[in-house]
């Protein structure tokens, strides 16, 4: 039995032998270290950008006016469409003129009349002054008479008054336009009584606005009017607009861009003090009418001369805590963090305003497989830092 059992014990050991050193390779091969993690490095971007500030606010016309009638009258005829543009002199409205001819005609016959008595007292004073007075004619006759001329001279001026007037108010009969831009719709309909004058109880026919150009008001809060007037580089004393005659650039809700261009042409003379802002005002050109009184929209304005900044993707900034960190590789290919203060994003790019230099080499994609101070394998980036979007697409 034991001569038989001896090759069986012998396999037995072999097979052992050979799962023993099976597993001590394995061992070796899990206790060896992986390989540095490959990244994306690249160059911060240098560029020379403009830092802006953004505020909300609100279109306004340059002019607006109620159309209402001078004179009352019954209305009786309209000459516009509702919403239409208007020019300067335009017909709107008609009011009934016949009253008014009526009164102007009364008022030319009392200057006719006026003219006749006027003539008669003349030549009646000039028949006294001729006549011996004391003798054929009394010294209170003779006053009288020039009383009566004197009288005669005032009638014809007061007709001629009532006539300037009546004549007034025939033309007011007509309605015009005072300014050009755009009616609204008509608030009296044709046949209802309209009510004029000067009092506040007038009838109000239609408003109008002005559309080219158009204002767009807004509040900037007290270091934002600061850094504007530092930025003009002006004398606050000698400048009647304070140096704030800076271009400004607009955008409506629905636009994905500040495609209206612009100038700031006012700014208020005091500061709210119990809200710390000052009112401004740009104007903007509105050919096309599609800027409209009322209308909201942001109002983007350079708080900063142009400057060199450097930009780096949102994707190699991590964060720590409350602090901004980009991981820059030295020459042992080492990730070492460098603490940053960020700007604005320009052009899908973050503006870093201090803790980096244009000579660092920064982690651009597969910051989250790297620990500060570990090794990387760095792999130069093929396509420029600045386009995130080539980034992304080399990364994959």
């Amino acid at each position: 039995m034991f001569q038989r059992s001896a090759p069986i014990v012998a396999a037995l050991l072999f097979l052992s032998a050979a799962m023993s050193g099976c597993s001590e390779e394995k061992s070796v091969a899990q206790t060896a270290p992986p390989p540095p993690p490959q990244v994306t490095v690249a160059k911060p971007v240098k560029k020379v950008v403009t830092d802006y500030d953004e505020y909300v606010g609100r279109f306004v016309a340059l002019d607006y006016v109620e159309v209402r009638a001078r004179v009352s009258g019954y209305l009786d005829k309209i000459h516009f469409t509702d919403g239409q543009m208007v020019k300067v002199g335009d017909p709107l409205f008609t009011i009934d003129r016949r009253p008014f001819q009526a009164a102007l005609d009364q008022a030319q016959a009392s200057i006719a009349q006026g003219k006749a008595n006027l003539a008669f007292a003349e030549a009646d004073l000039e028949r006294g002054k001729n006549l011996p007075v004391g003798t054929v004619i009394t010294q209170q006759t003779l006053d009288q008479r020039v009383q009566a001329e004197r009288v005669a001279q005032a009638n014809v001026t007061a007709a001629e008054a009532s006539t300037r007037q009546a004549s007034l108010d025939l033309e007011f009969t007509e309605l015009t336009a005072p300014i050009s831009g755009r009616i609204g719709d008509r608030r009296v309909s044709i046949g209802n009584l309209v009510t004029g004058g000067t009092s506040g109880n007038t009838t109000l026919l239609a408003t109008i606005v002005s559309v080219d150009p158009i204002r767009f008001e807004f509040t900037m809060d007290e270091a934002s009017y600061l850094r504007y007037l530092d930025a003009a580089s002006v004398k606050r004393a000698d400048s009647v607009d304070r140096g704030l005659s800076l271009d400004a650039d607009l955008k409506l809700i629905n636009d994905k861009d500040f495609v209206h261009h612009g100038r700031i042409d006012f700014v208020d003379n005091a500061i709210n003090p119990s809200s710390g802002t000052i009112r401004g005002r740009a104007v903007f050109k509105n050919a096309d009418g599609r800027l409209t009184p009322g209308m909201f929209g942001r109002i983007r304005i350079a708080s900063h001369p142009p400057e060199e900044a450097l930009l780096v993707p949102d994707d190699a900034i991590g964060t720590e805590q409350v602090r901004k960190f980009v991981l820059a590789v030295d020459k042992d290919n080492v990730a070492k963090p460098k603490y940053v203060t960020l700007g604005p994003v320009i052009d899908g790019l973050r503006v870093i305003t201090a803790g980096l230099t244009a000579d660092d080499t920064i982690i651009v994609n597969g910051l989250m497989r790297v620990r500060p101070g570990s090794k990387v394998t760095p792999q130069q980036a093929t396509a420029d830092a600045s386009n995130p979007k080539d980034q992304m697409v080399r990364t994959n």
